[in-house]
């Protein structure tokens, strides 16, 4: 007698019908899409009305799922490609300190921003007025519509306006997204860099395929482009760290049943001693260049640096011999601090006044750096981090020291040398007022 199919087991079969489907609808009209759309595993999960993802799996419940599918199979469609590029997007892992609840909806509203812009016949539908309306106030910044510039925009809005907009947006259930102190556990960094890879592979297919470059495609690619350039400021910084030695006992190197058997042999002779030296990452010779123009807010400049600041701080960070120059310049160098130890970074944000307001000009801050190292005041840096709005001069020749330029907000691609090193920041990424 032959196996007698579950209910359980059939809502499994027709589940797994339903999500091939989809999937296939989605890649015969997004083809450079097929590395993301097939990234997430599916899995069952009881209690959901919608998708869900936590980088890893692609969360379902069979009974809405086949209930949807029977009434309104175009949102299935919608819904899936919405999860897949948060995951593109990174908004799993970029919440830092931003308040939840308008993080949720920026995300939403990304997500859906893009997917409206492709104009796809598979997940095509007929905007409200609310969600235009919305479009075209944010796309009047001229600053892109990413989660972070969404997320900036709805702080400003009104209780009753947000409730709205999280309403007309939700598409997806956001309760497997990593929180906070979840950010460094092995698997969810894992599920990051896999999606990192996935990003870059979806890039080289849309760039080898050359499909039409239309509007959508475009929004699409600037999204990419944008969480790409997007990581931890923290992280970054660690780029600029050197491996070298420093005094200081390494229990991983010493053998304490040798040495002390050469004291029980000989009294005062241990046979092997205890290694002096201990090879570490931290910072040695650094430059930090705060752009201080007229186009650069003061209260962005104190955050940067107070975060800056607090990385630095860190014991770990710092040889016993470290040197630290945070140079302020606008269109010529207006003051030059020299950090060499944790109390000189309490000094400096005790009495940190910012001097400037002129132009941007980039080149007077490596000219100068060249004239101390000609003057013995400075050796070869291990790294120069920029912080600005990415509208001055830029120098035309490569220093032999690593460079990164670190912009607030959007900044243009095309204007940043090729030998630098660029970070996009938002505000909220190091700014502790939420």
């Amino acid at each position: 007698m032959g196996h007698i199919q579950t209910q359980t087991e059939w809502e499994e079969e027709m589940s797994g019908k339903i999500l091939t489907f989809v999937h296939h609808e989605l890649y015969l009209e997004l083809r450079y899409l097929a590395p993301a759309l097939s990234a997430l595993s599916y899995r069952r999960y009881e209690g959901l009305f919608t998708f869900a993802t936590d980088g890893v799996y692609l969360y379902y419940a069979p009974e809405p799922l086949l209930r949807i599918f029977k009434k309104n199979a175009g949102f299935l469609d919608r819904a899936y490609l919405h999860t897949v590029l948060h995951c593109l997007f990174k908004h799993l892992w970029m919440k830092g300190r931003r308040d939840g609840r308008l993080w949720n909806a920026a995300c939403d509203i990304a997500a859906e921003f893009v997917i409206d812009s492709m104009d796809k016949k598979c997940t095509k539908r007929i905007l409200s007025w609310l969600r235009k309306d919305t479009y075209d106030t944010l796309k009047s910044k001229g600053q892109g519509i990413s989660a972070a510039i969404v997320y900036q925009w709805l702080r400003e809005q009104e209780e009753e306006k947000v409730k709205a907009l999280a309403a007309e947006f939700y598409t997806d259930d956001h309760r497997f997204w990593p929180k906070e102190e979840e950010t460094h556990a092995p698997a969810v960094v894992q599920a990051k860099q896999n999606w990192d890879k996935t990003a870059r592979q979806v890039t080289f297919e849309q760039n080898r395929r050359g499909d039409k470059k239309d509007a959508g495609e475009e929004c699409f690619r600037l999204q990419v482009q944008a969480a790409k350039n997007r990581r931890s400021y923290r992280d970054f910084l660690r780029k600029f760290s050197v491996l070298m030695e420093e005094p200081h006992l390494d229990p991983e190197e010493f053998d304490l049943g040798y040495y002390t058997y050469g004291l029980s042999l000989y009294g005062t002779l241990p046979l092997i001693e205890p290694l002096e030296t201990r090879e570490k990452k931290k910072i040695h010779e650094f430059v930090i260049v705060i752009d201080t123009s007229y186009s650069t807010s003061g209260d962005l400049v104190k955050g940067f640096l107070e975060e800056t600041c607090s990385i630095l701080s860190m014991r770990e960070h710092f040889f016993e011999k470290s040197s630290i120059r945070i140079l302020q310049c606008d269109e010529r160098i207006q003051k030059d601090d020299e950090i060499r130890k944790e109390q000189d970074l309490k000094r400096l944000l005790a009495e940190y006044e910012i001097l400037g307001g002129g132009g941007t000009d980039f080149r007077p801050a490596f000219s100068y750096i060249k004239e101390l190292r000609m003057k013995g005041e400075l050796k070869k840096p291990d790294g120069l981090l920029y912080f600005t709005d990415g509208k001055g001069i830029y120098p035309e020749n490569k220093p032999d020291y690593r460079t990164a330029f670190l912009f607030l907000g959007d900044y243009d691609e095309t204007a940043v040398p090729l030998w630098a090193m660029r970070l996009r920041l938002d505000p909220e990424d190091w700014m502790h007022e939420y």
